[in-house]
């Protein structure tokens, strides 16, 4: 199936919904949602559901918004593939859409000397007290933290970690994908030390083998500073080296079935 295919599916998916202007109180810039619906949300009318919340919403199912046209999660349909074998249960997937230029600010908890940023805080704000009611309204999800995961790549990982341990009575399901470790002087690090959260999130945690000796050995830290907190390898943890895995859509795609599988 080629990429017009892809597209004209995704055009003629009634489970495939795409919200623009979507805003908030919190920060200035209007962002588009894309939610996907599994099956049995039209099938079984009062069932309820798992949320999974993601970053860089415009990466994760349609092609022709993409960062890298063409080259997405495609989260829609390892979601759709893992679900019929049964091998998790049917969730709703909300990809909440980055702002471009503002991207980096509204993805770091803490501004960095050089870089700057560091509005994560109103981007939790928004998530937690704009974007979560008002799916939870207009959706019948279920809408307890271990019913609710947030996720991302690179900054994406970053400022879920970030905000999963601020607002674990939220958020008790988090997908660090490839995080930078490294923003404002590996400042992640020191959040986890001073970490406390009741109940403690489950966490996927990964890093690709090509994407850098550095941003291995940050995440491997970060592993180890987690355990050092309480987490348990196997139980609400899970870490994974992925062999010749990039810093890319391609590579995040290749693995989010077993994120999904983890968490789900």
């Amino acid at each position: 199936m080629n990429s017009d295919d892809l597209t004209t599916d995704l055009d003629n998916n009634p489970r495939y919904l795409v919200l623009p202007d979507f805003r908030s109180r919190f920060l200035p810039d209007a962002r588009t949602l894309y939610i996907y619906l599994p099956e049995a949300y039209l099938t079984e009318p009062h069932r309820r559901f798992p949320v999974f919340y993601l970053h860089d919403g415009q990466n994760l199912i349609d092609p022709r918004l993409s960062y890298i046209p063409g080259h997405t999660w495609q989260v829609h349909t390892t979601a759709d593939r893992l679900t019929a074998a049964g091998l998790i249960q049917p969730i709703i997937l909300v990809g909440i859409a980055n702002t471009g230029t503002r991207r980096m600010a509204e993805y770091t908890p803490d501004p960095d000397p050089q870089l700057g940023g560091g509005e994560g805080s109103l981007y939790a704000k928004l998530l937690i007290d704009d974007l979560k009611p008002q799916i939870d309204a207009d959706y019948r999800t279920l809408p307890d933290p271990a019913n609710t995961a947030l996720g991302g790549s690179s900054l994406g990982g970053l400022i879920s970690l970030a905000i999963g341990l601020q607002y674990p009575k939220i958020f008790g399901k988090l997908a660090i994908l490839s995080p930078s470790v490294w923003w404002n002087n590996h400042s992640i690090l020191r959040t986890v030390t001073k970490a406390d959260p009741n109940p403690r999130p489950r966490i996927w945690l990964d890093m690709g083998t090509a994407e850098g000796l550095r941003h291995l050995r940050d995440t491997d830290l970060l592993e180890r500073r987690l355990i050092q907190r309480g987490w348990t390898p196997g139980q609400n943890l899970r870490y994974l080296r992925i062999p010749g895995a990039q810093h890319n859509e391609d590579a995040w795609a290749a693995r989010f079935d077993k994120v999904l599988e983890f968490l789900f």
